[in-house]
């Protein structure tokens, strides 16, 4: 069976580069750096909080950053997004350390792009896994290799036997008496793995191993290293320093137990010890240990999900935009013959729309999800929305010719489609309108109006009305995600994508609605192009 590789091994997988660790806890940074080395890092960087990280970022170039999550000034989370954000550190590997563990924002984290989760404690082995792992990711899209920790030969019922003989908790009884060892011993065997320890030494030695306890029951008065500096030095190395304590002593007074509670014991239990209790105490902190033991289990699998709807999403964008883009190439170079009936023509017509409508809607799914993850860059130039709207009229008049709909669209008086400038990205604005004013042309009534209107040129306002007014149940909500009423197959994505659009171009969009009148209003605000000439 292949482990964890050996020193040498690993001396070849992290000569990669500098390597950046961020922490404020200065004790446990160098705790890191000092197994980073161990690892046969070479070159490390350090940084004590986020702010200091980013300047480091950006003089350095680091390959790898190992992060913190709760810090001062910038912490981890935000130090992921500012990586994220900019092209020449979006693709830097980037791992978080975290005792989190509220599922909410470990999505969060996710989301912005972190390379993987490391959940406090932490040992070298792990952590030589999780760097290898992450180095060894290729780009997305292309064939990703194996940790070399992992070992696919291995046969599956010695993973089974393995598994089982790790699943239960380890509980570590440190006593510099014997019989009191050999007590404890024999309370737990049947609910934990037992290990002892008659000396700090010797406990911490256990702490801070590639396999440390769940649990440690820690004597006070012992001879060299007393309970209290046993369980300072646990609480400042990644391996030990969330492990829960439970101080056993003869001394029961208040001023013991405030110092051991102040330690970061979870709880105190006074000689001579009552077995009955003792259990009690333990085994209800047994359930702890199990939900913070599957913290990385439920961690990786998220990440798992990620990296799978990632590739999942390239293969859609590279893969399927390819093909989609032949068929639209293949119509308008049909459509170029003179000898087609109207019939065919119609047909090729709808065949181009269908593929450029289907490449729209693969590269609108890529932008709402940099934008819903904080990762968009706006690259805006002077665009034309009147004759973007003009065309969309020209298209979509056709889709919904059956209904009989009016639909006019109303300049400023003396002002032309060509001197409408908006200041924005053109595609992001054709998708977004294209989804206001289908919205608009399918709640409008068969023989209803659609208007749209340019009420001012700077900035570029314009309002699409339709008849129909928008249900009450959803109006507070209309522009959120996933928000539909009274249309089959809707999604509610339509206007929720259109907001994000419309807001990641840094404008402005609203609805109105009035059962008086029966009609609504969107009205769309957009910088205008004079504005930044």
């Amino acid at each position: 069976m292949t482990g964890i590789p050996t020193v040498e091994t690993r001396t070849q997988t992290l000569g990669v580069g500098p390597v950046l660790v961020v922490d404020d806890y200065n004790a446990m940074r160098k705790v890191t750096v000092n197994q980073l080395r161990q690892l046969g890092a070479e070159a490390i960087l350090e940084a004590s909080n986020g702010e200091d990280a980013w300047n480091i970022i950006e003089r350095e170039s680091p390959s790898l950053v190992l992060c913190d999550w709760n810090m001062p000034v910038l912490d981890g989370y935000e130090l992921l997004l500012r990586v994220r954000s900019t092209s020449a550190t979006r693709t830097l590997p980037f791992i978080m350390i975290t005792a989190e563990g509220e599922r909410r924002r470990v999505e969060q984290l996710i989301d912005a792009g972190v390379s993987d989760l490391i959940v406090k404690p932490y040992t070298t082995a792990r952590l030589a896994e999780r760097v290898q792992r992450v180095l060894s990711w290729a780009p997305r899209g292309a064939r990703r290799v194996p940790p070399a920790s992992y070992d696919d030969t291995e046969p599956p019922q010695a993973r089974v036997s393995r598994d089982a003989a790790v699943s239960r908790a380890t509980l570590l009884v440190v006593d510099d008496t014997e019989d009191n060892l050999a007590l404890m011993a024999g309370l737990f065997k049947d609910s934990f793995q037992v290990k002892a320890a008659n000396n700090g030494e010797r406990a911490l030695l256990i702490c801070q191993s590639d396999n440390p306890p769940d649990i440690v029951l820690l004597d006070i008065m012992m001879p060299g290293m007393d309970g209290f500096e046993v369980a300072e030095a646990i609480r400042s190395h990644p391996s030990s320093e969330h492990i829960p304590i439970i101080f056993v002593t003869a001394h029961g007074d208040e001023a013991t137990h405030r110092r051991a509670m102040a330690l970061g014991a979870i709880d105190f239990v006074t000689k001579p010890i009552d077995p009955d209790t003792l259990q009690l105490r333990v085994k209800n902190f047994l359930r702890y240990i199990e939900l913070h033991r599957g913290l990385q289990q439920d961690y990786d699998t998220m990440m798992e999900a990620a990296r799978l709807r990632e590739d999942v999403e390239h293969i859609t964008r590279h893969d399927i935009k390819g093909p989609l883009a032949g068929v639209a190439g293949l119509a308008q170079g049909l459509l170029e013959s003179a000898d087609l009936s109207d019939e065919v023509r119609a047909q090729l017509r709808l065949i181009e729309e269908s593929a450029l409508n289907a490449m729209d809607l693969i590269n609108l799914s890529a932008e709402v999800y940099k934008i819903e993850t904080g990762r968009f860059k706006l690259r805006a130039s002077e665009i034309f929305p009147a004759k973007l709207l003009q065309r969309l009229v020209d298209v979509l008049s056709g889709t919904y010719a059956a209904k009989g709909l009016s639909i006019s669209m109303i300049l400023p008086d003396g002002v032309t489609a060509g001197q409408i400038r908006a200041w924005g990205d053109q595609a992001l604005l054709y998708s977004a309108l294209q989804n206001l004013l289908k919205n608009a042309f399918e709640a409008a009534p068969e023989g209803g109006r659609v208007v749209i209107a340019f009420e001012s040129v700077s900035p570029v306002k314009i309002a699409i009305r339709n008849d129909g007014a928008v249900p009450s149940e959803i109006r507070e909500s209309f522009f959120d995600k996933f928000v539909t009423a009274g249309k089959r197959n809707g999604t509610g994505l339509g206007t929720y994508s259109a907001r994000l659009l419309i807001e990641a171009q840094h404008g402005r969009i609203s609805m109105t609605t009035s059962d008086a009148n029966q009609a609504t209003t969107v009205l769309i605000e957009m910088p205008s192009a004079a504005a930044h000439a």
